[in-house]
Formats: structure tokens, C-alpha cells, sequence
């Protein structure tokens, strides 16, 4: 948000994001029923070129390229690094995975920036299918990479949709839903609903705690 506002002053850095977030997945969803698949990267360009011409934000090519680069500097939610060493500690013989729609080379970037890359044996990206979630294509990369079946993964996601797509699979599903938001009407209910990823391993330990 605030690289927005520094960027484009001249528009609501807020109505910027959230129009640029919301035709990003849009695209995603289309180009997978159009079968018109380009990478992440790609559709995050599309999605900004829309968002910033409907809002008639003026962008030339060094402001939309660090735009862009904001997406490879994400950080992580403050819990995140600790409970992540907790969940891998809970279930040592399941290895932590990222299943992603971004691409590679994003993930990558993300991954070293944030400093996480070492905590994930696998890091899944929807381009090896060339389909987006929630397609059952994407999910069965996980079956495939770990080797385990579907009923023996537990996906996590703070997406809605993405639970809804992992649940209709037939993964058990974890819903990190930090904003308190409904549950989506569609099949495929998560099994746990957690604030943060250090509730999921509270409730993980919960558990798996033999009863006292």
C-alpha cells in the first residue's frame, strides 16, 4: 500500500491494490477456462495495466516495474517464522510445501526475501500444469511431489476459494482466515479455521497431545 501511495499519489493507493488483487485472480480463473495460460508474472502485469487504466492512474514504465517489484518484497505475518518451526517439528516425517500459483522465479525471490526458502522441501508452482487453482490439476502436484495421499495432507490456505478448491480435491483443509470473513457457499468445508498460522500449530498440538 504504501509503495502505491508513493508511486501513483494521484490515486487511492487502497482502490489501486484491491482492483489490481481482484482482476489478478479474475485473469487466473479465465485464462484457465479460456485455457490461455501465462505465468503469474504475466497476469499480475495484465491486472496492474487494468486496474491502473480504470482508475486512470498514469503509469509509465519505471513506475509500473516497481509496482511490480513490490510483489517479490512481501513480508511475512509476524508469527510466521515460529510457527512454522512448530509445525515442522509436530509432524517431522511430512515435509512443509508451498503450492502456489505464482512462478517460479517469483517464489524463489519471495522465498530468499522473506528468508523461509530453507523451511520447504518442495516449492510448487501451478506453471508446471499451466493451469491455475483452483483446478485439480494443481492440487495433485502435491500428491505427486510428496508421495503421500491426499487424505495424508493437511493444505493451508488463507484464501477462501483456494480452501473451497483444496477441500473439493480431498485434501483436509486448515483456513487461516485472519479477517473473520463467511465461508464460501461452495463445496469442500475446511476442516480446522484458525486467526494465524501460531493458532494452526496450537490446535495441531492440541491434537496430537495424548488426553491427560
Amino acid at each position: 500500500m504504501e509503495r502505491c501511495e508513493r508511486i501513483v499519489p494521484h490515486v487511492s493507493a487502497r482502490d489501486l491494490v484491491e482492483l489490481w488483487r481482484r482482476k489478478q485472480l479474475e485473469y487466473t480463473w479465465l485464462r484457465s477456462v479460456m485455457g490461455r495460460y501465462v505465468d503469474f508474472w504475466a497476469v499480475t502485469t495484465e491486472a496492474l495495466e487494468h486496474a491502473a487504466g480504470r482508475l486512470g492512474a498514469r503509469l509509465d514504465a519505471p513506475a509500473q516495474s516497481r509496482l511490480m517489484e513490490g510483489w517479490l518484497l512481501l513480508e511475512p505475518y509476524p508469527e510466521v517464522r515460529m510457527a512454522l518451526d512448530r509445525l515442522d517439528r509436530l509432524v517431522p516425517s511430512i515435509p512443509l510445501a508451498v503450492l502456489s500459483n505464482g512462478s517460479p522465479q517469483m517464489l524463489e525471490q519471495v522465498l530468499e526475501h522473506t528468508r523461509l526458502r530453507s523451511r520447504f522441501r518442495h516449492v510448487l508452482s501451478v506453471d508446471e500444469v499451466r493451469i491455475y487453482k483452483p483446478s485439480p490439476r494443481v492440487y495433485a502436484l502435491a500428491e505427486r511431489h510428496l508421495g503421500l495421499a491426499r487424505s495424508s495432507i493437511l493444505f493451508v490456505s488463507a484464501n477462501g476459494w483456494d480452501v473451497a478448491g483444496a477441500g473439493a480435491f480431498g485434501f483436509s483443509v486448515a483456513w487461516v482466515n485472519r479477517s473473520g470473513v463467511p465461508a464460501e457457499a461452495l463445496p469442500g468445508a475446511p476442516a480446522l479455521v484458525v486467526d494465524d498460522l501460531e493458532a494452526l500449530a496450537d490446535a495441531l498440538e492440541q491434537q496430537r497431545s495424548p488426553p491427560g
